[in-house]
C-alpha cells in the first residue's frame, strides 16, 4: 500500500488542523496527496490563504504541498489513511473529556472503506484507541475491527513555540494493531521524520508512554514549585538555589511556574483517570497536580501581601499583568494559569488589567470574558511579568518604572530581568 501512497493513487486525510493536525499534514503533503480537514470554517479559510491560524508556521510552510484544506466531510471518503488530531481535554471534574475524539472516529467511520487504516495522534489513556475508539469506528462504518480496517497509534510530540523541535527532529513512535499496518506507518511517517521511527510493541505501549511523558515533567515541576513555597518562607531565592545546585552533573534544571496548556496540565489526569479504573489510587501524581494547580492562588496570596506590606490597600490598587497565554511566544490561552491568577486577583478585589502581544483577544473576551489593554499606560501599583514573551524580555528598568507608583512592585514570575537587586524596584520571583 505505500507504494501507492507514494504515487498518490492513494491519499491521506488528517483531521484536525491545529498546533498538532497542521505541521504534521504540510509535512505528509511534501511525500503524497494529503486532505486537511477542519471543522471550524474560517481557519480553513486562513489555511487556503496559506496562514497558520496559530500562528507558528509562516507562508513558506505551505509552499510545496500537496494538500487539499476543507470544511467539508464529503471530501475525505477518497483517503485510505485517516489521521485524527484531535485535542483531547478535561472537564470540570478533571476527569477526560473523550468528546471530541469519539466525534473525530465517528466522522471517520462514516467515511472508511474495507483496507483502511486509522491513526490517533491525541493524547489518551492506555487502552482508549482499542476500547473506547475501535468500537465507535465498527459501529459508524459498518466494518469489521482486523478483519475490514485497522488501527494505529502515533502519539503527537509537538511543542508549541518551540521551532527547533519541529515534528521532524523528534523521533516518532509508532504502534498499530498488526504487523502489516505498523510497517506501513513507520514507512509514512519515515518519509519526513528526520529523528527516526520507534516501533512500540503494542499500541497500549505507545499510548503509555506518551502520557507519561508529560506527567515526569508535571511532576518535576510540581517539585521546584512546592520548593519555591518552601524557601520563599525561608527568605531564599529558589532559581538561586536552583543554579547552585545545577553544579553537580546528575542535577536536573527544572524551574518553579505555572503549569497550564494542553499537554502537561492535563495529561496526567487521563493517568489517574485509568489507574483509578484499575483499583489503584495514585498519590504521588495527584499531588503534583494540586501543587500545579494552586500556584496561582499562592502568587496572587502572595502579592496582596507584599501590596499590604508596602502601605497599599488591595481593593484600591490597579495591578497589571504582562502575558495571558498559557507559554511564551505562543497565541494559545488554553487552560492557562495565569487566567486563574487574574481571578484569583480580583477575589482580593484587585482591579486587573492585562497586556499581551500574542492572544487573540476574541477568543479571551469569548472564552474568559476578559479584555486585553492595548496600550501601556502608567499609574499602576504593581505589574505581573506572567509570560516571558519574547516582546518583554528585552524590557528595561525605567520601562517598568514608567508603569507604576510610588513604591513599584515587580513581580518577574519566571525571573526573565536583571532586576532582582535594584534597589527603586520591590522584586519577587518564583
Amino acid at each position: 500500500m505505500f507504494a501507492e501512497f507514494c504515487t498518490k493513487e492513494k491519499s491521506i486525510a488528517v483531521i484536525g488542523l491545529g498546533y498538532v493536525g497542521l505541521p504534521l499534514a504540510l509535512e505528509l503533503a511534501r511525500h503524497f496527496r494529503v486532505i486537511g480537514f477542519d471543522i471550524k470554517s474560517e481557519r480553513v479559510a486562513l489555511m487556503k490563504q496559506q496562514k497558520d491560524p496559530s500562528q507558528e508556521l509562516p507562508p513558506s510552510a505551505f509552499e510545496g504541498c500537496d494538500i487539499q484544506f476543507t470544511d467539508q466531510s464529503a471530501d475525505i471518503r477518497s483517503a485510505s489513511l485517516f489521521i485524527i488530531a484531535v485535542p483531547t481535554d478535561v472537564d470540570r471534574q478533571k476527569n477526560p473529556d473523550l468528546n471530541p475524539l469519539l466525534r473525530a472516529s465517528e466522522f471517520v467511520g462514516k467515511a472508511l472503506k474495507p483496507g483502511d487504516c486509522v491513526v490517533y495522534e491525541s493524547t489518551v489513556y492506555p487502552g482508549c484507541t482499542e476500547e473506547d475508539c475501535v468500537p465507535v469506528l465498527e459501529a459508524s462504518s459498518g466494518l469489521k475491527f482486523g478483519t475490514d480496517f485497522s488501527v494505529g497509534y502515533s502519539p503527537e510530540r509537538i511543542s508549541p513555540g518551540d521551532q527547533a523541535h519541529a515534528v521532524r527532529h523528534v523521533v516518532k513512535i509508532v504502534a498499530a494493531s498488526d504487523a502489516q499496518t505498523l510497517d506501513l506507518l513507520a514507512q509514512v511517517y519515515g518519509a519526513f521524520i528526520q529523528a527516526g521511527i520507534y516501533k512500540a510493541p503494542t499500541i497500549q505501549v505507545a499510548e503509555a508512554a506518551k502520557v507519561i511523558e508529560n506527567t515526569q515533567r508535571d511532576l518535576n515541576i510540581s517539585l521546584m514549585n512546592e520548593l519555591a513555597i518552601i524557601f520563599d518562607r525561608m527568605g531564599i531565592d529558589t532559581q538561586e538555589v536552583i543554579q547552585a545546585a545545577g553544579t553537580k552533573w546528575n542535577f536536573l534544571k527544572f524551574y518553579p511556574g505555572l503549569v497550564g496548556g494542553h499537554c502537561i496540565a492535563v495529561d496526567p489526569y487521563y493517568l489517574l483517570y485509568k489507574a483509578k479504573k484499575t483499583g489503584y489510587d495514585p498519590q504521588v501524581i495527584l499531588s503534583g497536580r494540586r501543587i500545579n494547580d494552586g500556584m496561582p492562588a499562592f502568587i496572587a496570596k502572595k502579592l496582596v501581601q507584599t501590596l499590604i506590606a508596602t502601605g497599599k490597600n488591595p481593593a484600591q490598587c490597579r495591578v497589571l499583568i504582562m502575558g495571558i497565554t498559557f507559554k511564551e511566544n505562543v497565541s494559545d490561552i488554553r487552560n492557562s494559569k495565569v487566567v486563574d491568577l487574574v481571578r484569583e486577583l480580583g477575589d482580593y478585589s484587585v482591579q486587573v488589567h492585562i497586556h499581551d502581544p500574542l492572544a487573540n483577544p476574541n477568543e479571551l473576551a469569548h472564552d474568559h470574558h476578559i479584555t486585553l489593554v492595548d496600550n501601556l499606560s502608567g499609574g499602576y501599583d504593581a505589574v505581573v511579568l506572567a509570560v516571558a514573551h519574547r516582546a518583554y524580555q528585552s524590557k528595561e528598568k525605567a520601562f517598568f518604572l514608567q508603569l507604576m507608583k510610588e513604591k513599584p512592585i515587580l513581580f518577574d514570575i519566571k525571573g526573565i530581568t536583571n532586576l532582582k537587586n535594584d534597589p527603586d524596584i520591590i522584586y519577587w520571583r518564583l
